[in-house]
C-alpha cells in the first residue's frame, strides 16, 4: 500500500473537507426545516460533532445564512473556536512541512 505524504495527501483532505462540508450544510438545513414544522431535530452534539470535525467553516456560513441556532451562545462562539483551533492545527502542520516552497 503506497504512503500517503505531503502534497500526496492534499487532494483526499479536499475531497474530505468538501464532503464533511457538504454534510455540515445538510444537518443544518434539515434540522432548520425541522425546527419549523415542529419535528424531529438533529441533536446539537451532532451539529458539532460535524464542525469538528472539519464542516465548521461551511456550517457557521450556513448557519448565518439562514439564521439558524444564531441565538446560542453554545453555536455562536463554540463554532468559531473550533474553526480556529482547526486553521492553527492547519498552521501548525504546514509550518512543520516546510511551509510554502515557490
Amino acid at each position: 500500500m503506497p504512503q500517503l505524504e505531503g502534497s500526496n495527501m492534499l487532494p483526499y483532505i479536499a475531497v474530505y473537507l468538501i464532503l464533511i462540508s457538504l454534510l455540515a450544510v445538510f444537518f443544518t438545513l434539515r434540522d432548520k426545516h425541522a425546527a419549523r414544522r415542529h419535528k424531529w431535530r438533529v441533536k446539537e452534539r451532532t451539529l458539532l460533532l460535524v464542525s469538528a470535525l472539519g464542516g465548521s467553516a461551511a456550517m457557521l456560513l450556513i448557519m448565518l445564512a439562514i439564521r439558524h441556532k444564531t441565538q446560542h451562545a453554545k453555536f455562536m462562539i463554540g463554532i468559531p473556536v473550533i474553526l480556529a483551533v482547526q486553521v492553527a492545527a492547519l498552521f501548525l502542520w504546514w509550518q512543520a512541512k516546510g511551509g510554502f516552497v515557490l
